[in-house]
């Protein structure tokens, strides 16, 4: 799979503050599909660029976190990987089964990585991204990055003629999730989908997996704050019933060997 065979991945991308996980996981759980979040790559990504001795990923990480945040937008950009983690995004796409289809989505999903796939960009008008980015607690720089990215892949995505749902803050998450569906339509009609409970319950295990993986090689940073066993995340349950949506708050560093199930869910 390159930048134009996108066969088996429906793609979902935009800037942070877009919603572009809530809409994916969304989408997963309701039509039977995998969920790959980028974000849940971010550290195994920087740690392949560390171990190429990637100059970017070298300087960010020997930077302390003041200093990775007040630096140029442009270096900025450059540390965060952003144009070198599309390639590592396919690669991992690369080796996931070729059923069901999978939904990707992240930052990094820009059309020079899709091509001409089954793709939607989600846009966030700048009021709106302030809002959602506001809520994060973020560093001045940090926000000063991701404002950047909403002009760089809108941009991008002009020229390519990609299809974008513009999130104005108007529209409900359900309204949102309406018009990305309108777009992959004809992907998600095709398949295939995963229609068994055993099934389903095996991709948000994956999805879970993924992100428990995220924090705990975050916290294998010398210089990360928390730790595993106060950070406490929602965990998709893993009944794999059709139409389940339920969340299970867990430590991560509870996460079960066992399944993840909500109360009265087996």
């Amino acid at each position: 799979m390159t930048g134009g065979e996108g066969a088996g991945v429906l793609w979902i991308g935009g800037p942070p503050g877009a919603g572009k996980t809530t809409v994916a996981r969304l989408l997963a759980r309701r039509h039977g599909l995998r969920w790959y979040n980028a974000d849940a790559h971010t550290w195994e990504h920087r740690d392949r660029a560390l171990a190429a001795g990637h100059p970017a990923a070298v300087r960010w990480e020997a930077l302390s976190r003041g200093e990775r945040w007040t630096a140029p937008v442009a270096e900025m950009l450059a540390m965060s990987l952003h144009r070198e983690r599309g390639p590592m995004i396919l690669d991992d796409l690369r080796a996931l089964p070729p059923a069901p289809l999978t939904v990707a989505e992240g930052t990094p999903v820009t059309p020079s990585v899709t091509g001409a796939a089954a793709a939607v960009w989600l846009l966030p008008t700048p009021a709106v991204q302030e809002a959602r980015l506001a809520e994060r607690g973020l560093e001045r720089g940090q926000k000063e990055l991701y404002r950047f990215l909403v002009r760089e892949i809108a941009e991008e995505v002009e020229a390519y003629v990609g299809a974008t749902v513009v999130v104005d803050g108007s529209d409900s998450v359900e309204d949102t999730l309406a018009e990305v569906g309108k777009h992959l339509a004809a992907a998600l009609a095709e398949g295939p989908v995963e229609r068994t409970a055993a099934g389903r319950g095996e991709l948000l295990r994956y999805a879970n997996r993924a992100v428990v993986s995220q924090y705990l090689a975050f916290f294998a940073r010398p210089w990360a704050p928390g730790d595993p066993r106060t950070t406490v995340l929602a965990f998709a349950c893993e009944c794999g019933a059709d139409g389940c949506e339920e969340d299970v708050r867990l430590a991560v560093a509870a996460f079960p060997q066992s399944p993840v199930l909500a109360p009265g869910h087996g």
